[in-house]
């Protein structure tokens, strides 16, 4: 039981780590969006 409860920990450690950088590119994504927005709207 503690083997399949450390084996679970470290799986959701590695999914949590990935999903850091998703949520990090996606930030940087929408700041690069809302940068040519501005730029085209004050044009």
């Amino acid at each position: 039981m503690i083997r399949l409860t450390l084996i679970a920990a470290v799986a959701l450690s590695f999914l949590a780590l990935s999903g850091c950088n998703t949520v990090h590119g996606f930030g940087q994504d929408l700041e690069k969006a809302g940068e040519t927005i501005s730029g085209a709207a004050k044009k």
